[in-house]
C-alpha cells in the first residue's frame, strides 16, 4: 500500500477513534456486538448534528434565499410520516425498481454489491512468457489497483512465483458472462467460483401494520423523505395560500437496506435527510435548476468548508433517472476518496414525474391552476388554447437533497486537524457557530474561591451558549479535552480574576491567550458564535 493510501486510512482510523472517545458517534448496540450500517450519535455528535440541522432550516425555511426577482423565495416546512400507504412506493417506482444487484460468497459468507466488485484477469511473467492464472475480485474504490495486486500476489506465490502483470482492464462483476463469473476468486476467500450470480435486492425495509402479518398489511420504512412532500403537495397548496413557484422542505429519517454499508457514517442503513422540493412552472424549471445549484454550493461553503474540497459533478446521460431532465452532485473530497471526490448533495430536475405518477395512481387531481399566469396570457392576447396551457399545468420539480448525517461527516473530516505540538495531538477546528461546545470554563485550581467565581460565570453563560464547566485534572488536560471536542474557547479563572474581575480566554486555533473583563465575555461569545 502506498504512503498516500496509508495516510488516508490512518486519518479515518484516527477520526473514528476520536468520535468514539469524545462522544460524537458510537456504533449502534455495541454491547451486543453492534449492527452493521447503524450508528448512534453521542452527546457531542447530536449537538453538532442539531446545529447543522437548525442552520439548514433557518436558511431554507425561516429565512430562505433571495430569488432572481430580488424578493425572498417562499418555502414552507413539513414533517411527514416515516410509514406511508404502500401504494406510495408503487407509484414512485421504488417497489419495482429500487434495488441493487447482490452477490454472496458461499465460502466467506459475505455479501457484496455486484457493481462494487472490480474483477481482473491475473497474469504472471515467467522467463519472458506471460501466463494467465485466473480471475480475482476486489472491492472497487480508490485503492483498487493496490488491492488487486495484493490479491494477485497470493495467487502468484501459490502457483510458483513470477512477476505480476497488471491487468489491462478491470471489469464490474456484472459485466462478466456467467462462465467467467464461475472462475472469479472472491475478495475474502481463496476459492474460484464461490460468488453467486447477481440477483436483485430491494433496498426498502419491510414492516407490517396492524395485527395480521400478510401481504395486505405489508408496508415500508421510507427510503427517502421526498415522497411525503409530494403526497402533501395538494394539502399545502390548499391550506397555505402559496403561489407558484414555492418550495416544501423536510428533515427526517430515511432507511435503506444497503448491501454494503461502508466508510463510517458515509453510507449507512439509517440516515437523516434534508430535502426541499421546489415546484415551478415547466417553462421556468431550468432557470430554477441553475438558481438552486448556485444556492446550495453557497450554503455548503457557509459552513466553513474549503473551496478546494467542493466541486460540482454533472451526471452523465446514463446516470440520470429515466424521468430526470438534469442532475448535478455537490461532491466533497473525503479522506477515503481523496484525491477524488464523493457525493454530498444532489440537485435534480425531476420534471413532473412524481406529481404525474401520484395523480395517476391516487386518482387525485394534482394539476396547479395559476391565476396570475392566466391573467398575463389574456393580457398578452394569447389564444384560448394557450391561455389554458399556461394557466393549468403539472408543476415541475427541482430537488436539492442532501444527507444531514453526511453533512456531519463532512464537518468532522473538515475539522479534524493534526497538531503534534499539542498535548492532545489533534483538535477539531469547528466554526464557532457549529461547535457542540462553545467554551470550556475552568477554575485554575479547585480552591481559593476560584471554583465559585468560575461556576457563577458558567451559570450566567449557559443561558445563552452551550458551555461546559470542568474543574477536574490539570489545566493542560482540560485544554486537551476541549481541543478534541472542538470548543473554540477556553475561559480560565485564576488568582488575578479574584483581584480585577478578568479571566484568561484561550483561542483553540492559534493557542493565543488574552485577558478579558468577565462582564465582556458574554458579548464576545455572542459576536464569535452568531456573527
Amino acid at each position: 500500500m502506498s504512503d498516500t493510501a496509508v495516510a488516508k486510512v490512518n486519518v479515518m482510523e484516527q477520526l473514528v477513534a476520536l468520535c468514539k472517545r469524545r462522544g460524537f458517534v458510537y456504533g449502534a448496540s455495541e454491547i451486543y456486538g453492534g449492527l452493521n450500517g447503524f450508528w448512534d450519535y453521542g452527546p457531542l455528535g447530536i449537538a453538532l448534528k442539531n446545529n447543522l440541522r437548525d442552520h439548514w432550516w433557518q436558511q431554507m425555511v425561516d429565512c430562505p434565499p433571495i430569488g432572481p426577482d430580488g424578493e425572498p423565495v417562499t418555502i414552507v416546512g413539513l414533517d411527514s410520516s416515516i410509514i406511508q400507504n404502500p401504494k406510495t412506493w408503487e407509484a414512485s417506482g421504488h417497489v419495482g425498481g429500487f434495488s441493487d444487484p447482490m452477490v454472496d460468497c458461499t465460502v466467506s459468507k459475505k455479501r457484496y454489491r455486484a457493481d462494487h466488485l472490480a474483477c481482473g484477469l491475473v497474469k504472471v511473467e515467467r522467463k519472458g512468457e506471460v501466463v494467465e492464472l485466473g480471475w480475482c475480485a476486489v472491492l472497487d474504490g480508490d485503492g483498487v489497483d493496490v488491492d488487486m495486486q495484493k490479491r494477485a500476489s497470493k495467487l502468484i506465490k501459490k502457483s510458483g512465483g513470477g512477476e505480476y502483470v497488471k491487468p489491462e482492464a478491470l471489469f464490474e462483476y456484472t459485466e462478466l458472462d456467467q462462465a467467467t463469473q464461475q472462475l472469479v476468486i472472491g475478495p475474502d476467500c481463496d476459492e474460484a467460483g464461490s460468488l453467486t450470480a447477481p440477483r436483485e435486492f430491494n433496498l426498502m425495509f419491510e414492516t407490517y401494520v396492524g395485527a395480521i402479518r400478510d401481504d395486505s398489511a405489508k408496508a415500508y420504512l421510507r427510503p427517502e423523505t421526498a415522497q411525503g412532500i409530494f403526497l402533501n403537495y395538494k394539502n399545502v397548496v390548499d391550506t397555505m395560500r402559496v403561489k407558484m413557484p414555492f418550495g416544501i422542505a423536510q428533515i427526517g429519517k430515511s432507511f435503506r437496506n444497503e448491501v454494503t454499508p461502508r466508510n463510517f457514517i458515509f453510507r449507512s442503513r439509517e440516515f437523516e435527510q434534508m430535502e426541499m422540493e421546489w415546484f415551478c412552472a415547466p417553462e421556468d424549471a431550468l432557470k430554477w435548476y441553475e438558481f438552486w445549484k448556485a444556492e446550495r454550493m453557497k450554503w455548503w461553503k457557509s459552513l466553513g468548508i474549503k473551496d478546494e474540497n467542493l466541486i460540482f459533478r454533472d451526471h452523465d446521460a446514463d446516470e440520470l433517472a429515466h424521468y430526470s431532465k438534469a442532475c448535478v452532485d455537490v461532491e466533497y473530497r473525503y479522506p477515503f476518496t481523496a484525491p477524488k471526490f464523493g457525493e454530498l448533495e444532489g440537485i435534480a430536475h425531476r420534471g413532473c414525474f412524481d406529481l404525474t405518477q401520484h395523480q395517476t395512481h391516487s386518482k387525485t387531481k394534482l394539476e396547479y391552476f395559476d391565476q396570475e399566469a392566466q391573467v398575463k396570457a389574456k393580457d398578452a392576447g394569447c389564444s384560448k388554447e394557450e391561455i389554458a396551457q399556461k394557466s393549468r399545468y403539472m408543476a415541475n420539480v427541482i430537488e436539492p437533497a442532501s444527507g444531514l448525517t453526511r453533512a456531519v461527516l463532512v464537518m468532522l473530516c473538515e475539522a479534524f486537524t493534526l497538531d503534534p505540538e499539542r498535548p492532545s495531538k489533534v483538535y477539531m477546528k469547528f466554526p464557532a457557530k457549529f461547535a457542540p461546545i462553545k467554551a470550556g470554563i475552568f477554575p485554575l485550581v479547585n480552591k481559593d474561591g476560584m471554583p465559585e467565581v468560575a461556576k457563577a460565570l458558567f451559570m450566567k453563560l449557559r443561558q445563552k451558549f452551550a458551555v461546559q464547566y470542568d474543574a477536574k485534572q490539570n489545566i493542560g488536560k482540560r485544554y486537551a479535552r476541549m481541543d478534541e471536542a472542538g470548543a473554540p474557547f477556553c475561559i480560565t479563572i485564576d488568582g488575578q480574576s479574584l483581584e480585577d474581575g478578568t479571566a484568561t480566554i484561550r483561542l483553540r486555533d492559534s493557542l493565543a491567550q488574552e485577558r478579558m473583563a468577565m462582564d465582556e465575555i458574554e458579548s464576545f461569545l455572542d459576536k464569535q458564535v452568531n456573527g
